[in-house]
């Protein structure tokens, strides 16, 4: 396949050197082979009008087009096979006049462009005292986790990153540039955020709403971790249930708790931690002084406060500190405003393992969990994947609190975006990595997890009820449309909006795209 004409920036086609390390996604080591993750070109855009040239060849030629930011949708969406073509936006649009922090009416305001990781926006808008809610793995860009939602630490608190954005400036199937906006153009806003990210135009930039420290004085947070023990994940998981069955739970409270195999590098989630290690537990140290990791548990909680009256409950954390002879490290409560928090909550490693996965991440609207057993469930479930030695398989959960009337997750229902399932209580995640061997036990696991968590008598959810971002299965997404949409009208809305962006189906680069409407 040939280069196209005019473009400043780079390009890359099968077999060009540089080719194989620009193409890889988080996805590859998992679909590289059974998914066509091979484009016939890629793109590495310049500017603006680089885009609207691929587009315009790819229009040409009938082939299509998919869109990269940081490359961590874990089904692969983010890429394409020959012929069509990627544009891979990471280094797209990186200048001074790609993002700009400003101020009207009392309120903060950012424009960024999507070509920046969370590690890099986070720190950027704490360096001016602001925060926004966004989730917790540094490279992930901005631009694909906008779309899909941006789930992360503060959901309960502050609602999603994608439910604070303002504008977005696109690039549409014909080439032309626009600014969208509830107002100017509710249904294709709706559509961008939650509907079928990547499949409806280019986004190059957007603006957001962001939060000020100021107006959140007396913000407190807590990043604890703890040696594996099953008891203790019992003890957690039991304060994460009754936090969630609790309809009335205030806003001020989030919680996660994570579960870690062994060899998990917990230097990035805790840097000097090595020398407190070292220090308490020489065990884990072998003859050439580098420390096998052990198994742990870590439990990100925070509250901030919204009203002068509001008063932290100080038990909440002492509940979830109790038995800290299992505490690695420190782990105070710390009085911090919320843009060094939600620094705090950022994994600085790329991945969780360097393995491929078997990924599953599952959400609920029950508020029965305690009832119907699924604390006591879900801790035998990890600890059948954890506990044995060797068994070369790598777990990394994550089970978070998001619902409750009180939620701004839940509140932000109907706020002009498209994002599914506002009626969650609790998201979980379970991935299971696995090596050269034992993929089946990964996949064995994970079918008992399906097969008992959900459905008609499932112990977590009576649906199965999934997460764009969190995608896995089928890769088919017009084939299980009801796991990613609450209701037929819902996608059939979003197949007519798909059907007036994408006319000549240039962004229809793999199956997991809302199907156009006929």
């Amino acid at each position: 396949m040939a280069t196209i004409e005019g473009i400043t920036g780079n390009q890359y086609i099968p077999g060009l050197k540089g080719y194989e390390e620009v193409k890889y996604q988080y996805a590859t080591s998992t679909y590289g082979k059974e998914r066509d993750l091979n484009p016939g070109l890629i793109v590495q855009p310049k500017t603006k009008e680089d885009i609207v040239l691929a587009l315009k060849y790819a229009k040409e030629k009938k082939i299509a087009v998919a869109i990269k930011t940081g490359g961590h949708q874990y089904s692969g969406a983010s890429s394409t096979g020959a012929p069509n073509i990627q544009l891979d936006l990471e280094h797209s649009f990186r200048g001074p006049e790609d993002r700009a922090i400003f101020e009207k009416d009392g309120k903060a305001y950012a424009r960024t462009s999507v070509s920046w990781s969370l590690g890099e926006f986070n720190a950027w808008v704490a360096e001016h005292k602001l925060f926004v809610p966004h989730g917790q793995c540094t490279e992930v860009h901005v631009g694909g986790h906008v779309q899909t939602g941006g789930y992360g630490q503060l959901g309960r608190s502050f609602g999603l990153f994608g439910d604070h954005v303002l504008s977005l400036e696109i690039i549409d199937s014909d080439g032309n540039f626009k600014e969208i906006t509830k107002t100017t153009d509710p249904d294709l806003f709706w559509a961008f955020l939650g509907g079928s990210p990547g499949n409806l135009g280019v986004l190059t930039h957007f603006t957001i709403q962001v939060h000020r420290d100021q107006d959140y004085n007396g913000s407190r947070g807590m990043k604890a971790m703890y040696l594996y023990d099953t008891e203790t994940l019992k003890r957690l998981v039991d304060i994460l249930v009754e936090m969630s069955d609790n309809d009335n739970f205030p806003r001020n409270y989030d919680l996660c708790i994570s579960v870690l195999s062994s060899a998990f590098p917990l230097l990035d989630l805790c840097p000097g931690i090595d020398e407190w290690m070292a220090r308490k537990h020489p065990e884990y140290y072998g003859e050439n002084g580098l420390i096998a990791w052990p198994r742990t548990i870590v439990v990100f909680a925070q509250w901030v406060p919204f009203e002068s009256g509001d008063v932290c409950d100080e038990s909440w954390f002492d509940r979830i500190k109790e038995g800290s002879d299992w505490i690695l490290g420190k782990s105070d409560v710390m009085k911090k405003p919320m843009s060094q928090l939600t620094g705090d909550w950022i994994f600085r490693n790329v991945r969780e393992f360097e393995h491929p996965y078997v990924k599953r991440t599952y959400t609920t609207r029950s508020r029965t969990l305690a009832k119907d057993g699924w604390s006591e469930w879900v801790v035998n479930r990890i600890d059948s994947i954890v506990r044995p030695e060797h068994n070369r398989c790598w777990l990394s959960a994550q089970l978070q609190c998001f619902g409750g009337k009180n939620s701004m997750f839940t509140r932000n229902a109907g706020n002009g975006t498209a994002y599914s399932w506002r009626d969650t209580s609790i998201v979980c995640t379970m991935d299971c990595f696995y090596g050269k061997d034992t993929k089946t036990r990964a996949e064995d696991w994970q079918k008992v997890n399906d097969e008992e968590s959900i459905g008609p008598n499932g112990v977590f959810s009576k649906e199965d009820r999934r997460v764009l971002w969190g995608s896995y299965g089928n890769w088919d997404l017009d084939a299980v449309w009801n796991c990613y949409y609450e209701d037929r009208a819902k996608y059939d809305k979003l197949r007519e909006i798909r059907k007036r962006a994408d006319p000549y189906g240039i962004f229809t680069p793999n199956p997991f795209s809302v199907k156009r409407a006929e």
